[in-house]
């Protein structure tokens, strides 16, 4: 069994930051990469940010320059860095953990951004 464990959400104001954190556990046998989704109230699940276990990054379009993901491979951990926030980035966060056998959910950290 997979656990992720998420933590960092928390509320902020527009232009502020925060810094995410999911620590994965259990029976990991190989990475195929991790990363971060968000799902705001009425809107679908989207991808935030991707990191490979090579180091490989992707980025949703609307947090390019903004967000940064990384990861300590020795920890199994993946990060997320968020600055300048905006209300729109206002979402619940999911931490994905994608291994040859499936796909693997953190339980989610809320974050929330006043305008």
């Amino acid at each position: 069994q997979v656990h992720l464990v998420e933590s960092g959400g928390g509320l902020v104001q527009t232009g502020g930051s925060l810094r995410l954190s999911c620590a994965a556990s259990g029976s990991i046998y190989s990475i195929n990469a991790m990363g971060w989704y968000r799902q705001a109230p009425g809107k679908e699940r989207e991808l935030v940010a991707a990191i490979s276990s090579g180091g490989s990054t992707n980025y949703a379009d609307s947090v390019k320059g903004r967000f940064t993901i990384s990861r300590d491979n020795a920890k199994n951990t993946v990060y997320m860095q968020m600055n300048s926030l905006k209300p729109e980035d206002t979402a619940v966060y999911y931490c994905n953990l994608d291994e040859p056998g499936g796909h693997f959910w953190g339980q989610g950290t809320q974050v929330t951004v006043s305008s």
